[in-house]
């Protein structure tokens, strides 16, 4: 059955299907609407009839439908390729081309034809509480899709935009590198200038900075900047100011865009996008940052894999290898939560 769960509410009853810029001018009008926008820029928005708030607690627990997978994954950059797309990255800073670029890799699964991604959602909220875990589920719309996404990319709550870009990772807060509280900086400012674009002058601010988040299995350094909306922005303009979210990308963002289509052989899909719920009557929006994200998607072949992506922002201070290891401890996680060896 075609439905949406989010953090908070409950959504049923499909009434409309948008996609690309007719689905942000939807989310602009009226209804509520789930949304999915791959990095790639392709944008979904599923409108519900129904809409229940709930106790964040109260999702469902019932994995039925789910059978741990058998471990064989394929990596979009195996390890030597990833390790020579950081030095390539470093290359392009020392020629001073881009300061930051995020080097991500999909992981891939062969999956049952009955297996139900709601079983495996019911996992992820007792083995990997997000606070913007989401479900979302309309075959008409092509999307099957769940998240653990600990990052906010956009909130809104009447005028009041807050975007909250997470950088920095470490097993625990006292490995947190200097590299890390760095490209935090780095990407608050990037995030200010984006939102500036469509806040009323002298209203975006930094309200914290490097604020230490811890999350099951291991730490960020998370920050959180916020404007006032101009009255007469809607989500096109937003979406063309601060799309795709900075934290995923890099800085400045068009030439961490290119290393990234030079570098990533696969696309990321809804991984480093937006998935979230736009409630256009009440204009309010929580969109988080689609890390931590499973999908599941067909091939040409007739297939269906279960897709998940893991990636380390990169600067002139990265050690290649220790990005790749950044990438497995992102994973790690997850990954033995759907295989079945990491006990929920």
């Amino acid at each position: 059955m075609d439905h949406a769960r989010f953090a908070d509410r409950d959504a049923h009853g499909v009434v409309d299907v948008r996609h690309g810029p007719a689905a942000l001018a939807a989310i602009s009008g009226e209804g509520f609407w789930a949304v999915v926008a791959s990095f790639e820029g392709d944008v979904t928005a599923v409108r519900f009839a129904e809409v229940a708030r709930r106790a964040p607690t109260a999702a469902s627990t019932s994995s039925v439908g789910w059978q741990p997978l058998d471990r064989r994954w394929r990596s979009s950059l195996d390890r030597t390729a990833y390790v020579e797309a950081v030095r390539e990255v470093r290359e392009r800073i020392a020629a001073g081309t881009v300061y930051q670029v995020n080097v991500c890799r999909v992981l891939s699964h062969e999956l049952p034809a009955a297996a139900d991604l709601d079983g495996l959602d019911a996992i992820l909220r007792q083995g990997n509480p997000a606070p913007h875990a989401a479900r979302i589920h309309c075959g008409d719309a092509g999307l099957d899709v769940v998240s653990a996404s600990p990052e906010l990319f956009l909130s809104r709550r009447g005028r009041r935009l807050v975007t909250r870009p997470i950088k920095g990772t470490a097993p625990t807060a006292w490995e947190m590198l200097p590299k890390d509280y760095a490209e935090n900086v780095m990407i608050v400012d990037l995030m200010r200038n984006d939102i500036s674009g469509v806040c009323e002058p002298g209203t975006v601010s930094v309200d914290e900075l490097c604020a230490v988040e811890p999350h099951p299995g291991l730490v960020h350094l998370v920050s959180t900047v916020s404007g006032q909306l101009r009255a007469d922005v809607g989500w096109a303009d937003v979406f063309a100011a601060a799309y795709p979210p900075g934290s995923v990308s890099g800085a400045p963002k068009s030439s961490a865009l290119t290393a990234i289509h030079d570098l990533e052989p696969a696309p990321r899909g809804p991984y480093c996008g937006a998935i979230g719920w736009v409630d256009a009557d009440a204009r309010e929006a929580d969109l988080a940052v689609g890390i931590r994200t499973f999908w599941a998607e067909h091939d040409d072949a007739g297939r269906r894999w279960l897709r998940f992506g893991t990636g380390a922002g990169i600067t002139w201070h990265s050690d290649p290898e220790g990005e790749w290891a950044e990438t497995e401890l992102k994973a790690a996680r997850l990954i033995g939560l759907a295989a079945g060896t990491v006990t929920p």
